[in-house]
């Protein structure tokens, strides 16, 4: 019988030949038994010549199915890129975690509670410039605990991890506080408070810078990142070599590519997640347009996450 595909696999070239003068016969249960009668068969059911695979094409298909097989693959993290995450994990726990629930603590505005209705005319910016004032700050201090809680950042010498933390901290908590953005309504929901895009207008944020940053926000939630990927794209803003003051540029390089290639591998692992979700192209654009050229398209890092 005829098989159900009508591509022929066989080389132009060489081409098979029957040792009984093409008087096989071709049935279901002998179809492979003589494949110069079976290409006969289906040249003969009108399949085209041109239809046939030369011995290079056939070879660039299978190449491209053993990819596809590859990529298909699960891939198993290290016991050390294992152990790396659960670090980076903990260090969150531990000082980022639950830092947004805290900012009620920081004499936020009425106007920013969830259940507060909202007002007819702005509110007073001076309480509202206070509070960002405070939550900023005491993010950064987060940011700094939390670092410091890493083995592997505590052994660098202190002018590269004071550089380091000059150059990420911004980074780090932007990437942190994405876990709080709602796609449904464009806001910040930290603990019972609600950031708007109006209230950074309100204390002087051009609008511009804004926009730009409520993008990156949603286009990075849109892609549902779990804890630990949002933790190793921290590292990986850690870690940059670029940094303005650095030292030890080969081993942060070193650390950042270990960084990656855990994320890589972690990403890989989650069959779940469609092909086209995949944390570097916000990051680039964010880091591109608004940290400057260090972490830029350019950059080390960027490279990576692409």
């Amino acid at each position: 019988m005829l098989p159900k595909r009508s591509r022929r696999t066989v080389s132009k070239s060489i081409g098979p030949t029957c040792p009984f003068a093409g008087s096989c016969e071709v049935s279901k249960t002998q179809r492979r038994h003589c494949p110069a009668c079976r290409l006969q068969k289906c040249l003969d059911a009108g399949m085209r010549k041109d239809m046939i695979l030369s011995a290079e094409a056939l070879a660039l298909r299978r190449a491209k199915q053993a990819q596809r097989r590859a990529q298909q693959t699960p891939v198993q993290l290290s016991k050390e890129q294992e152990e790396l995450i659960r670090t980076l994990l903990g260090a969150h726990t531990r000082h980022m975690g639950t830092m947004f629930e805290q900012f009620v603590q920081f004499r936020p505005p009425a106007h920013l509670f969830i259940h507060h209705q909202p007002l007819p005319t702005l509110a007073p910016v001076l309480p509202l410039v206070t509070h960002f004032a405070d939550i900023n700050t005491f993010m950064v201090l987060q940011v700094i605990k939390f670092t410091k809680d890493l083995p592997v950042f505590r052994s660098l010498p202190i002018e590269d991890q004071i550089s380091l933390l000059k150059g990420a901290a911004v980074e780090i908590c932007h990437i942190v506080l994405n876990t709080t953005f709602c796609l449904q309504t464009q806001n910040f929901l930290c603990g019972p408070l609600r950031y708007t895009i109006e209230d950074g207008a309100h204390v002087g944020f051009q609008v511009e810078f804004l926009e730009l940053l409520f993008h990156f926000h949603g286009t990075l939630r849109k892609l549902q990142l779990q804890e630990p990927e949002y933790v190793l794209l921290a590292a990986m803003a850690l870690f940059s070599p670029d940094r303005p003051g650095v030292t030890q540029r080969d081993e942060i390089d070193q650390l950042q590519e270990e960084m990656a290639l855990t994320l890589q591998s972690y990403i890989k692992g989650q069959q779940r997640r469609p092909r086209d979700r995949s944390p570097g192209t916000p990051w680039i654009h964010w880091s591109g347009k608004m940290l400057g050229p260090k972490i830029g398209p350019g950059s080390k890092g960027a490279q990576w996450l692409q």
